[in-house]
């Protein structure tokens, strides 16, 4: 008997995730904004796409680009108003495309209200809200932070350590005190009574810790270490009962250190938690050698088929899952997962559908669609607090800028963070400012919107046809999936079918000819996208792919 999944509106939506900073700047100060978002909402919508994930537009101070939020109810001076971002989510309803906010509340930034009045004092009524530990007897366990060195930082009014696993501007929040939930809530209320129609929430499974913050096992993954503490799912049941269930929205929850078994707890259509979790399990598999600094690795795509395939046949009837390559925290995917030079057009284009042809919501990153690709930085160029510290860290501990800066270039996060490439002018059509805030890739005057408007073989119109092609196959969302040739080192095959429906995805991971054998004769079956002009078939009716060849086949 076949599985079948059940129709939803939210399991159908393609997202495009913008980071606002590097997306239009229409003020001319070299930052983008939420008016140069609202400009650029057509070109957003002729993508095929139904919904944006939008990076955090509140007021912050910006240590870690907006993700240590000052107020939560206020737009960030440098991205415009509180009236601009109305503007914008009326403009986007217009065009039927939703807005997804982004929910920070593992931890705030250290310039908000709240810690400002709990480092006053140990009496403060805000002093709760977060961790703080007596500093007679020294840093309180062995945390580290994910941004380098210790987890804890020292709070001089009142002689105790405060707990940071991000920067030490980003003092983690305790959930464990019913008023800081309650604030959440009412935040969340804010933003839904206002019109927008879900939230991507950071690092949620983080916001539960260990009862008494015991020293972390130190061959751990960080993100093993915290996560999905012993009442994250009660803090998860309890927001879906105060807020989500009360809102037509959409949620996904970024969960770094997840197991199969972790998200079922979390997205299972019987939990009534989120509707689905980003996991992190493909993007670890290009880190090479084990050692203490970044590693510009080669993709394992043996792994890569294993990590898909075991997400899928996991969730597949019980819960939903996301399918990505790249985001604000991650390297340009046709660098990392593909080849971004020679054969970048094909690439992207291969990577392309496989993302669209995966059971699971696509989210696809600025400039993913035009094949945008890593970017030379020099370290007094880096602007992400995570690349800085880390090069300061290993720098003092004698590596030198030649043995970091290959690894730091390939896996830096600054890489998916330069400015969006809309044409050949100045800037790349970004900004007409003489500064931006980060440099802008030098390669703008090749790959860019504009160019890619006019070919009709773009990466950009092959990603149209591919969202359109999902829109029209809906076995493409809610089908069934098996792997064929499962150690096929070259080939990426699988099915996605219905009881009446079944389609073959076929991607030749390699930048040489591979035959396919797939067991059927392919040579009689319609062609429903692919990433060349026709089939090239042996004289044995074998399908013989070229360089990173892509096709999606009905059988």
């Amino acid at each position: 008997m076949i599985r079948k999944e059940e129709e939803k509106w939210w399991k159908e939506l393609v997202v495009y995730q913008v980071y606002p900073r590097s997306f239009k700047d229409s003020s001319g100060n070299g930052i983008g904004d939420l008016k140069g978002i609202t400009e650029k909402l057509d070109y957003i919508k002729s993508l095929g796409v139904n919904a944006v994930w939008l990076n955090p537009v509140y007021e912050s101070p910006c240590d870690d680009m907006g993700y240590d939020i000052s107020d939560y109810r206020n737009i960030l001076r440098d991205l415009g108003t509180m009236d601009d971002f109305k503007i914008l989510l009326n403009e986007a309803h217009k065009r039927n495309i939703l807005i997804i906010m982004d929910l920070v509340v593992n931890h705030t930034s250290d310039e908000h209200e709240w810690f400002s009045e709990a480092c006053k004092s140990r009496n403060n009524p805000y002093h709760d809200y977060y961790f703080f530990k007596d500093a007679r007897n020294g840093i309180p366990n062995n945390w580290v932070s994910f941004f380098s060195g210790s987890a804890w930082d020292y709070n001089e009014p009142t002689d105790e350590y405060y707990l940071h696993i991000f920067s030490k501007k980003q003092p983690d929040l305790n959930w464990e005190n019913e008023k800081v939930r309650r604030e959440v809530y009412d935040i969340m209320k804010f933003w839904f009574e206002m019109g927008i129609d879900g939230f991507r929430m950071d690092v949620i499974n983080l916001i539960s810790k260990k009862p008494g913050l015991p020293d972390r096992d130190e061959d751990e993954d960080l993100a093993e270490s915290y996560s999905f503490g012993p009442k994250f799912h009660d803090y998860m049941k309890e927001m879906n009962r105060e807020v989500l269930s009360k809102y037509k929205c959409v949620t996904v929850g970024e969960c770094p250190g997840t197991t199969v078994e972790q998200a079922l707890d979390t997205v299972g259509y019987d939990r009534n938690e989120l509707h689905m979790i980003f996991h992190f399990d493909a993007m670890p598999l290009d880190s090479g050698p084990n050692g203490e600094h970044f590693y510009p690795g080669k993709v394992d795509y043996q792994k890569f088929k294993q990590v898909f395939t075991k997400w899928h046949k996991a969730l597949y009837g019980k819960g939903w899952n996301s399918i990505y390559l790249m985001n604000h925290d991650q390297p340009r995917a046709v660098s990392r997962f593909g080849n971004d030079g020679k054969y970048r057009e094909e690439t992207a284009k291969m990577l392309a559908t496989f993302q669209l042809s995966m059971c699971g919501t696509p989210y696809i990153y600025q400039g993913e669609e035009i094949g945008m690709t890593n970017c030379h930085f020099e370290p007094e160029e880096f602007r992400d607090i995570q690349m800085i510290n880390y090069y300061a860290e290993m720098t003092a501990k004698g590596y030198s800028k030649e043995e970091l800066l290959p690894g730091l270039l390939y896996k830096g996060r600054d890489n998916s963070r330069t400015p969006m490439q809309w044409d050949r002018t100045k800037n790349g059509g970004f900004s007409n400012a003489d500064n931006t805030w980060i440099k802008v890739n030098p390669n703008y005057e090749k790959i860019n919107v504009d160019e890619s408007e006019n070919d009709p073989d773009s990466i950009l119109n092959y990603f149209r046809k591919m969202i359109k092609a999902r829109k029209n196959n809906k076995t493409l969302v809610y089908g069934d999936y098996d792997i064929i040739e499962p150690d096929n080192e070259k080939i990426y095959a699988y099915k996605r079918f219905t009881d009446n429906d079944e389609l073959i995805v076929i991607l030749n991971l390699t930048d040489g000819e591979v035959t396919f054998n797939s067991g059927y004769n392919l040579k009689s079956k319609a062609e429903i996208i692919g990433n060349y002009s026709g089939t090239k078939f042996n004289k044995k009716n074998e399908i013989q792919l070229r360089p990173y060849e892509a096709k999606i086949i009905r059988l």
